[in-house]
């Protein structure tokens, strides 16, 4: 398969070719398979390098800890003792999903209820130029999938909306600012996510769309991206029967194999039919989606075959290296194949210019993390995320005067990574601004005549392995009883969703609804301010927070 280096989105010159041509003949067999493993790495720095140095994976997903200067050293340690630079890649999705070290900025759903492009871009600068410097050059956003179905608890926060329009112009300005400062960007969930309620880490989902459908819909954001320049596509367990079925209308189960696993999918609508000729990647392989369709001596080989040059995450790499040797020796993955996979990869390593292995100095690289102008432009944009969805009682501003006792529910916030509940800080702030704040316990009776205000606080931001996210009353209140009793015809009542945006669908009748779509520190104080009148709630609904009904309206 004849790879065009020179045409978008690598646009290499003789002197990179060079480099991608010589490096693909020095490698062997073995090296090529390592190259086409990005692994996730989540040990401390000082037991991470040895193990990097030993696999020599084409690169690795880091799941950052806080410690700044280990972070650093072990990127700098790891760029020089690999032999080919590797690809450093995370999900810079913002929000709970920023460099801890770094500054935290609004997730997409946030910037979308803003929806300034101009503010996303000089967001997503921010983010990329932090990013760069320290040595990531690879990010799995923007996400474009399309938050339809309001149940979906893996879409949620993680993307520009409903609308195609802001989806597209968003999405278009984050991958411009990523690419422009080094920062590979990456589309994803192809091919589409977002009217399945499921998520695929624990089954493959399906894109339930007509092709005409699609083609007015994820068609148009997969183009629009690919005209961009976007360096990579994310194939994801998802499924696209409306398209399998239009070339084989007696497909049966085929119509349902996941596009991680489908060469109809990643070669003949996404190569051939979008002429997309970057770096396709496959989503992670542990996921129940993918590992539905068979073992994985069976599926990885499956998956190089179907397309994916990059195999994204692995339990145990050694044995899937085995697989895909043992698929090379009996011929279901062709040398062709692999050496395409490589090519691509090696290709956009050199795209990005990785091979010069230029990083700032360590006090260089702090110093451009979390800089006074990037948290005051953080600041100011995430000030302008807080949405009034309604507000039928005429509550706001609070006032200690006139709310000072406040009864708090809450399961505090919820991390993927987190195994329980993380505080709230805004109770702590409530107090600072001169109000008496409860926090509901176990037990407690709640007893309407002691409270000038029920505040309800959620914060679920898109989570992974969870079918769906709802207001689970009983859990909320410690009993069926507490989970039937509704307060806010005796008491004023406040519900704020720090995260996902659809709660009123299992509380159509709270008087006064907020979605700040985001958890962490930065959103909660910006809440705070809107909350006590110091600044307006300007954000718009980037969904329909009313689910489709009428009823929650009033």
């Amino acid at each position: 398969m004849m790879i065009d280096l020179q045409a978008a989105p690598f646009n290499l010159d003789d002197e990179a070719i060079a480099w991608v041509e010589q490096t693909l003949v020095g490698l062997s067999t073995a090296d090529k398979i390592s190259q086409l493993f990005v692994l996730l790495s989540r040990t401390p720095p000082e037991q991470t390098l040895a193990e990097l140095v030993r696999f020599k994976p084409g690169g690795i997903t880091r799941i950052y800890s806080a410690d700044v200067d280990a972070e650093i050293a072990l990127a700098r340690s790891y760029i020089e003792a690999s032999a080919i630079p590797p690809l450093i890649s995370a999900d810079l999705e913002g929000s709970r999903m920023s460099l801890p070290f770094g500054t935290i900025v609004p997730n997409p759903l946030g910037l979308a209820s803003v929806n300034d492009v101009e503010a996303t871009e000089a967001i997503s600068t921010v983010m990329a130029e932090e990013a760069r410097a320290m040595g990531l050059n690879w990010s799995f956003t923007p996400v474009i999938d399309i938050n339809k179905a309001f149940r979906s608890a893996i879409v949620g926060t993680r993307s520009y909306g409903s609308d195609i329009r802001t989806i597209h112009d968003h999405a278009m300005a984050q991958i411009g600012a990523f690419q422009r400062a080094g920062v590979a960007a990456t589309v994803k969930h192809w091919p589409g996510e977002g009217y399945d309620d499921r998520d695929q880490h624990l089954v493959t989902t399906v894109n339930p769309l007509s092709l005409e459908e699609w083609d007015e819909t994820y068609g148009r954001l997969y183009a629009a991206a690919i005209g961009a320049g976007v360096m990579a596509v994310m194939t994801a367990h998802i499924a696209f029967p409306g398209f399998v079925r239009e070339l084989d209308p007696d497909a049966g189960a085929e119509a349902f194999r996941p596009a991680t696993l489908s060469p109809v999918l990643n070669i003949d609508l996404l190569r051939d039919g979008l002429g997309f000729n970057g770096l396709i990647v496959s989503d992670a392989t542990p996921m129940a989606g993918f590992g539905d369709w068979g073992p994985r001596e069976q599926t990885v080989p499956e998956a190089v075959m179907a397309g994916c040059d990059v195999i994204l995450f692995s339990d145990d790499p050694d044995a899937d290296v085995g697989f895909l040797h043992a698929a090379l020796a009996d011929g279901r993955l062709t040398a062709e194949r692999l050496d395409a996979a490589v090519t691509r990869i090696l290709g956009l390593k050199a795209a990005l210019k990785l091979q010069h292995r230029q990083l700032p100095e360590p006090s260089a690289t702090k110093a451009l993390l979390a800089r006074p102008a990037s948290r005051q432009l953080a600041d100011q944009v995430t000030a302008r995320v807080p949405t009034l969805v309604k507000d039928v009682q005429n509550l706001l501003p609070l006032d200690p005067k006139k709310h000072k006792r406040i009864l708090i529910y809450s399961g505090g916030i919820i991390l993927p990574f987190v195994p329980h509940p993380v505080p709230f800080s805004l109770p702590e702030r409530l107090k600072a601004e001169g109000f008496e704040v409860t926090l509901f316990q176990q037990g407690m009776t709640a007893d309407a005549s002691q409270f000038d205000l029920v505040l309800y606080l959620f914060g679920e931001e898109t989570t992974l392995t969870r079918s769906r996210i709802f207001l689970d009353w009983t859990k909320l209140t410690g009993s069926i009883f507490g989970a039937m009793h509704r307060l806010w015809y005796e008491v004023p009542t406040l519900m704020i969703s720090f995260g996902y945006p659809y709660y009123l669908y299992d509380a159509p009748r709270v008087p006064t609804y907020i979605n700040a779509y985001g958890s962490a520190e930065p959103i909660q104080a910006a809440v705070l301010e809107a909350l006590v009148g110091r600044a307006e709630f300007s954000g718009s609904n980037p969904i329909d927070p009313f689910c489709g009904s009428d009823q929650g309206k009033y």
